[in-house]
């Protein structure tokens, strides 16, 4: 009600990445969404309850604080994969709430088992399995006491998945370590089954190796990035059009920022515009003040590079991003005034400020800078 900007996520552009996404991945891979990073900074509780709505039934999450979320915030409880950082008494909670856990070394293991067997409940769990990330995951060497200690205990668990996590699928400059992951992780799926550990799932395909390994699609996926409506990178999305001039109509994106304009400043030529000289007004200028900032998302980066929409043009920022308001030069564009909208990412009229264009003058991934955006903001379901 108060708030000085918002974020507006659209139903249908949505709907129309998971039909394009379902249709590639076929009709026997179970499709997990991936929301950690608050759903890649479109809003978790918000996400969920719009993907749901969408006929999604399946999330993962980075860590035990986002299943939380869901549990919280979406009735019915969806199921909710925990990918990575799982711990102590959140193992326990994961499992008294049926919440799928990863597994990735001995001691996670010895503790999934413990709460399972104190609270008469099975654990449900994906066995990780390293097989180059060198992150995390069991090393070919500890799956013979994984399977031990699984096999001795079958009735407090249950193995839902056996998964590993490919460095790099985006590109082709990483095709022979992303190869080797892929054999890799072909030959311990099978000495794990020779082991005894069976799961209903067998899965590696995250949104790049979705489109550029489609071998790897198996009977499970784990989509992010491309939900949200964004190519992993450039590379991919010409690896599967064919022809990096052909715009990309694809996929859609949910994401729209807007704000208003706060204020109206008049500035002389020769005067310095914000903190410090980092902008010299070489002429007369109008300026409109945001209330947007680096504390909500917007880079400081972005100081005297930065673009906002206004009216359906282009107006620049100037001076630095402070931590709560931008100025952007409006010189040019005819009666501005308080109150009119600012799209900081989005269409208006005629012109588009894309995260792409946002996160390139920033330095930033899109991945960091979607992730980046304050989770104060309002999230908005439109359309």
């Amino acid at each position: 009600m108060y708030d000085s900007s918002i974020i507006e996520i659209s139903r249908s552009a949505l709907q129309a990445n998971l039909n394009f996404l379902k249709k590639h991945t076929g009709p026997h891979a179970r499709y997990c969404s991936v929301v950690k990073g608050n759903a890649y900074g479109h809003g978790l509780a918000e996400f969920v309850n719009l993907a749901v709505t969408c006929g999604v039934d399946y999330f993962a999450v980075y860590s035990a604080d986002e299943a939380y979320q869901i549990v919280q915030h979406v009735n019915p409880v969806p199921d909710i994969y925990i990918m990575g950082n799982v711990e102590g008494e959140a193992i326990e909670w994961a499992i008294l709430n049926g919440i799928e856990i990863s597994i990735s070394d001995i001691k996670r293991l010895e503790n999934a088992l413990d709460y399972a067997r104190k609270n008469g409940k099975k654990a449900l769990v994906h066995i990780e399995i390293e097989t180059g990330m060198n992150r995390t995951g069991f090393e070919a060497n500890e799956l013979n006491a994984a399977a031990e200690l699984i096999n001795k205990n079958s009735k407090h668990i249950e193995i839902i998945g056996c998964c590993t996590h490919f460095a790099g699928a985006e590109t082709m400059a990483n095709n022979f370590r992303v190869s080797q992951q892929i054999e890799r992780f072909s030959k311990l799926l099978k000495n794990a089954a020779d082991l005894g550990i069976n799961p209903l799932y067998k899965h590696a395909a995250c949104s790049a190796a979705v489109m550029n390994y489609p071998a790897t699609i198996g009977d499970m996926v784990r989509v992010g990035i491309m939900q949200y409506g964004f190519w992993p990178n450039d590379e991919t999305f010409i690896r599967f059009i064919g022809d990096k001039e052909k715009s990309d109509k694809i996929l859609k994106r949910l994401i729209t920022w807007k704000a208003k304009v706060m204020n109206i400043k008049t500035v002389k030529k020769g005067d310095y515009i914000g903190y410090g000289t980092a902008y010299l007004a070489m002429k007369d200028m109008k300026l409109a003040i945001v209330p947007v900032g680096y504390a909500h998302g917007y880079s400081r980066n972005l100081s005297n590079t930065g673009k906002v929409l206004i009216r359906g043009a282009e107006a620049r920022v100037t001076g630095i991003v402070n931590m709560n308001a931008i100025s952007v030069d409006v010189t040019h564009i005819p009666a501005v005034e308080k109150g009119d909208e600012v799209v900081l990412i989005g269409k208006q009229k005629n012109k588009t400020i894309s995260v792409f264009s946002f996160s390139e003058l920033s330095s930033q991934l899109n991945y960091e800078m979607l992730t980046r955006l304050s989770s104060g903001i309002p999230r908005i379901i439109v359309d």
